[in-house]
């Protein structure tokens, strides 16, 4: 999986390479990577308070607080999908992350079209979209070629 910024004129990937630590303090979710990695990210999921010393105004905790999240599926322009993911918004309707689940028509080593597509590299995404969005899982795209990637 591939997660990072995605709006408008940037996008930042990453990807871990093992399971990363997953915490959770004050509302914020800490993914990070492992320790011989030197970095990590959070995202305001729940009830921000702050400190006693420093408490967060309530203005500003329902601002970070992420209020939306969806999957998604983009389509080139001939309607074939090509890629699968997933978002989350602030209280802002700022985008927090997007991930990109593994795509079937790309080598995951290489990152380079694939002649035929790998459907199993949906799984993950299927999974996921049933048990937090309630979305059954579907049969494969009947696609017999690539989409267009750009």
């Amino acid at each position: 999986m591939i997660f990072g910024s995605c709006i408008e004129g940037a996008v930042f990937e990453a990807r871990f390479t093992a399971a990363p630590r997953i915490t959770l303090l004050d509302g914020y979710v800490t993914v990070a990577a492992d320790p011989t990695q030197p970095w990590h990210l959070h995202l305001c999921i729940g009830p921000h308070k702050g400190t006693r010393t420093r408490p967060t105004p309530p203005a500003l905790a329902a601002w970070r607080r992420c209020t939306r999240a969806a999957f998604f599926r983009d389509r080139d322009r001939a309607g074939e999908q090509m890629t699968w993911g997933f978002r989350m918004w602030n209280g802002r309707d700022e985008q927090m992350i997007t991930a990109f689940f593994p795509n079937p028509w790309l080598d995951p080593e290489t990152m380079r079209p694939r002649r035929s597509a790998d459907w199993a590299c949906l799984a993950t995404w299927m999974k996921l979209r049933e048990r937090y969005a309630g979305i059954l899982a579907e049969a494969p795209p009947v696609a017999t070629k690539p989409p267009a990637m750009h």
